[in-house]
């Protein structure tokens, strides 16, 4: 239940923060946004870090490099986020974020990349993301 309702917590969060991002890109520009977007991040989770203090960065040397390009990924996503939210509107471009993400999750775990553990793919999985493409293609019916 918990992963559930941090699930949602994420979803309403990324939805509101994208229309904030592309709204204040309107006004200081896509990369000034980026920027203050992070450097308000990483303020924010230094002053979480020394509230919680929940780990060790000793033991950074044990963790794969390729695992620490989170931040760098971070920039792709606000800024494609804001582009498409400005592009398209935010329920649109949403709606395909999360085809896009679900399709790129499930491949993640089909294939048990990165360290997963392999998740059978089934038929219902398919049809569960073809109900999602044809929603989003009804969805976009003027």
């Amino acid at each position: 239940m918990q992963g559930i309702i941090y699930s949602i917590i994420a979803g309403i969060f990324i939805s509101i923060q994208g229309v904030f991002n592309a709204k204040a890109s309107d006004k200081i520009g896509l990369w000034q946004t980026n920027a203050l977007v992070h450097g308000l991040g990483f303020i924010v989770s230094l002053l979480i870090l020394t509230m919680v203090k929940d780990g060790s960065f000793s033991k950074i040397t044990e963790t794969n490099k390729l695992y620490l390009i989170g931040g760098a990924l971070g920039v792709v996503i606000v800024y494609s986020v804001m582009k498409g939210i400005t592009s398209i509107g935010p329920a649109y471009s949403v709606s395909i974020l999360l085809i896009s993400q679900l399709i790129i999750a499930l491949l993640i775990d089909t294939f048990g990349l990165f360290g997963v553990e392999k998740v059978p793919f089934s038929t219902p999985k398919m049809i569960g993301i073809a109900m999602m493409i044809s929603g989003v293609l009804v969805f976009k019916i003027k």
